[in-house]
């Protein structure tokens, strides 16, 4: 029997724990000390310990993560069985099953990618920690710490500025989703737990790099009702992407980092106009799940950005030309590629065609975008002699998740 096996969502490669080496049991156990702290810090109305927190949170993650990896090698056990005997139907089923291991749901109808869950378990994920918490290739290539700084100091040496734009997981925006007892203020916003995150942007930072952490603005935005231009939800409930309206707070904090820069000044710019408005989407994580578990799909508002015509907002194409790269993985391409990638014309690209006035160009990828993604600007620059002449600005956009998930390593910018 030919083997077939449908893509429809988020599902490349099996989720480990966060570290394969350790005694499952010690690894998924809850610090009992450390949780009891916490609640009880809580109890007495005091601020919650982020440290009992977030070591509590990890684990449970962790959890989930084994759960999830459990119910994903019996599944495609059960498939592979199935596939051998010739019975289609039932290899289809058990393959189904495998997909929806990889989503895992959280309280009030959020869904989580398994792979991000298992990021948010890890610890300390660069230096001598790297090689042990890095599941995205060999040990040269685990640290994403020299490879950010190596290609930051070679932006500098060009003349190009750069802005590294990690986009925080949806655990760490919504852990109440996924964790009972997380506590919230009186504005319903949960405290930081991303703490080993806030460590390895404060190096990067004091090493000279340009690191936009909107963990703090999709945690504020969560406080804040719609006013009929976006919503506070930062994240896609049924998705593993940001919303459209994340799109928009990003495209204005990058313009605000470089609003001081003299080279915007230097290039003709142009009023692009801009539609608020609500998009039914097929998320990807909604598609991992079987029609009969699937709730109804969500809607998000979308800022839609182009060239006015009489057919409605034309959107603007990307431009090699431009004094501004955009690079990075799904997240440059999401509500802007279209397909199952729900829309055009109102992904980060198009908001900061918005908010700069100029054509943007694109190096994205649906695959990685830590290090592919560089090898490809690499392979542009390499094709076309000029092109990164008048470059002013990179804006290198991921997932944060890729800082355990994928490979880093050195990658070239030009031709030595």
């Amino acid at each position: 029997m030919k083997e077939t096996r449908p893509v429809h969502g988020p599902v490349s490669s099996v989720i480990r724990g966060p570290d394969s080496k350790a005694p499952p049991m010690r690894k998924w156990t809850i610090p009992i000390l450390l949780a009891l702290a916490a609640i009880a810090s809580v109890a007495r109305g005091g601020a919650p310990d982020v440290t009992a927190l977030a070591a509590k949170f990890r684990d449970v993650c962790a959890k989930k993560t084994a759960d999830a990896n459990a119910a994903y090698f019996a599944a495609m056990a059960a498939y592979d069985k199935a596939d051998k005997a010739g019975n289609a139907a039932e290899a289809q089923k058990h393959f189904d099953a495998a997909q929806e291991a990889m989503t895992i749901a959280g309280k009030d109808g959020w869904l989580f990618f398994a792979g991000e869950v298992r990021h948010v378990a890890s610890s300390r994920f660069w230096g001598a920690d790297a090689a042990r918490v890095n599941r995205g290739g060999s040990e040269k290539l685990a640290d994403p710490l020299p490879a950010i700084l190596d290609y930051n100091e070679q932006c500098d040496k060009l003349g190009i500025k750069l802005i590294f734009l990690p986009v925080p997981p949806k655990a760490f925006i919504y852990p109440d989703k996924l964790l009972d007892g997380v506590p919230l203020d009186a504005a319903g916003v949960p405290p930081r737990l991303d703490v080993f995150h806030q460590e390895f942007y404060k190096l990067l930072r004091d090493k000279g790099v340009t690191v936009l952490d909107l963990t703090d603005e999709f945690l504020a935005a969560r406080a804040k009702k719609p006013d009929g231009e976006g919503s506070e939800r930062m994240c896609c409930m049924q998705d593993t992407h940001w919303s459209g309206s994340a799109c928009v707070l990003a495209a204005r904090k990058v313009a605000s980092l470089v609003k001081n820069a003299d080279w915007p000044a230097k290039f003709s710019h142009q009023k692009y106009e801009a539609d608020w408005q609500s998009v039914e989407i097929s998320g990807d994580l909604w598609r991992n799940l079987p029609k009969a578990k699937q709730p109804p799909r969500e809607k998000l508002p979308l800022r839609l950005v182009g060239v006015k015509g009489a057919a409605g907002l034309t959107p603007v194409a990307p431009d090699a030309n431009s004094p501004v790269i955009l690079m990075g993985d799904s997240h440059t391409l999401v509500f802007n590629l279209g397909q199952e990638l729900h829309a055009t014309g109102a992904g980060l690209l198009d908001q900061l065609v918005h908010e700069f006035g100029v054509c943007i160009e694109l190096v994205g990828t649906r695959g990685s975008g830590a290090r592919p993604v560089r090898i490809n600007l690499y392979r542009k620059q390499k094709a076309l002699p000029n092109y990164l002449s008048g470059k002013k600005l990179l804006i290198w956009c991921l997932t944060a998740r890729e800082l355990t998930e994928s490979p880093w390593g050195d990658v070239p910018i030009t031709r030595n």
